[in-house]
């Protein structure tokens, strides 16, 4: 994998507004030169790997957040040809894995020449920082110094996220593109409002779902209302956002230029690569990570949809499962749709729309008059948890602190926002600490 989502190319091609290189793997020599000749020379050097949704909002975010910094986004795949595009882009979140409290921190990877791998908890790290892990009475914070170890924290704790976290990405996301869709620029950036149900054979253990206070009017749904659907006997009503991407990421992409980034068009085999021409990486490259930060936890699950003309259906309808479901948006509705772990088949699947647009007509007869279906596939990043973790990565003396942002697998587009101002205050304290004459000498 590259430095983006696979995903097939649509027709027609993108208008050249990026730039494109011929460098070799390891010579970013002549961009360095001509994209950072005039900047002060405390201006901290930002390079985002993937152009997807957690790509570029991420960018946004240290945009507008960190001071002094200049931001690149390097993908060999920009929209419209990246996986955000075949999302259909409803808020309705994703659960993580919740029940154990998630670990943070920043640590070293020892490189070639760097000697053994040591194990995770007595890695060394190359800076005097602190390590927070989050429990029931908030966080617990540990300083060490650069020859200090780590606390002894299992590394399978990286692999939660809690709920009361989760509620917070979904709620920051909510507030953000809610903002968007009240203002003027709700049609450039394809963000509305749409209201519906979503519907449960059998009653679910928890009828009260953690985002419930987030979205609007959420009520349970009344016997009248579920008469619509006669083999469902529980059902949620209420209103929240859609986010179409193939609007949304232009939207981005513009407010990235428009606050002095770059786009460059560049296929990323190995993070090294970007070294020195920059001093800090955010790795927001989804499943190109089994690759670029070696993590098998990764993979991908293949997502079908049909993209039909039906006009007439307003409201949203999903099974609580979230396998089958109905998303009016703009210009056209979205049926959905497959989950198929470690399906890497990037080509439509006859019998798999077939059995998609039996199970949609199923919930709403009147989709046999749909017409104009297109067929889309992607490969969602699934893995335990979403990884947001700072990593100084190490390698014949030479350090390269990353910042890691990936995994959403199908709940992107829900908490992006804010899992993306999370990834920039992770960049803050890279910067701070480059900044700070001790940790500078480190590096």
């Amino acid at each position: 994998m590259g430095s983006s989502f696979a995903f097939p190319l649509s027709q027609g091609t993108r208008p050249a507004r990026h730039c494109k290189t011929s460098f070799g793997a390891r010579d970013f020599g002549g961009f360095q030169d001509c994209f950072f000749r005039d900047r002060p020379m405390d201006t901290a050097r930002i390079a985002v790997v993937g152009a997807g949704v957690v790509g570029l909002s991420t960018a946004v975010c240290i945009s507008k957040l960190v001071p002094q910094c200049s931001v690149t986004i390097i993908s060999d795949k920009f929209t419209p040809d990246t996986t955000s595009d075949v999302a259909a882009g409803m808020l309705i979140p994703h659960t993580y894995p919740g029940h154990v409290s998630q670990g943070r921190g920043f640590h070293v990877l020892p490189g070639e020449g760097e000697g053994p791998d040591a194990s995770w908890h007595s890695r060394s790290s190359a800076l005097m920082l602190l390590f927070l892990l989050p429990c029931e009475e908030g966080l617990v914070c540990f300083p060490f110094h650069h020859d200090r170890k780590f606390p002894e924290v299992s590394p399978a704790m990286l692999n939660y996220t809690p709920i009361h976290t989760q509620k917070q990405w979904f709620r920051e996301t909510f507030n953000h593109l809610f903002a968007i869709a009240n203002s003027a620029e709700a049609g450039d950036a394809g963000v509305h409002l749409v209201s519906g149900w979503q519907i449960f054979q059998s009653t679910p253990t928890e009828e009260l779902p953690f985002w419930a206070d987030v979205v609007l009017g959420f009520r349970r749904m009344t016997e009248a209302e579920l008469k619509k659907f006669p083999q469902y006997v529980f059902g949620q009503a209420f209103t929240t956002l859609k986010c179409e991407c193939p609007a949304y990421l232009p939207w981005l992409e513009k407010r990235i230029k428009g606050s002095g980034g770059w786009m460059l068009t560049r296929r990323i085999d190995d993070l090294w690569e970007l070294y020195p021409s920059f001093d800090i990486v955010v790795n927001c490259s989804g499943l190109g990570s089994r690759q670029l930060a070696g993590d098998a936890k990764i993979f991908p699950v293949r997502g079908q949809v049909l993209q039909v003309q039906a006009p007439w259906v307003e409201h949203f309808i999903r099974d609580g499962s979230g396998l089958t479901y109905i998303y009016p948006g703009t210009s056209h509705v979205t049926l959905g749709g497959t989950r198929q772990k470690g399906d890497w088949n990037l080509s439509p699947d006859a019998e798999n729309s077939r059995e998609i647009l039996s199970r949609c007509c199923a919930l709403e007869p009147s989709l046999h008059g749909a017409c104009n279906i297109r067929e889309k596939v992607g490969l969602r990043p699934y893995r335990p948890g979403v990884r947001l973790q700072t990593e100084l990565l190490a390698r014949d003396g030479r350090r390269l602190p990353v910042v890691h942002h990936y995994g959403h697998g199908s709940g992107g587009i829900s908490v992006h926002w804010g899992t993306a101002l999370e990834a920039a205050r992770l960049v803050s304290e890279c910067v701070h600490a480059l900044r700070t004459p001790i940790a500078k000498s480190k590096l």
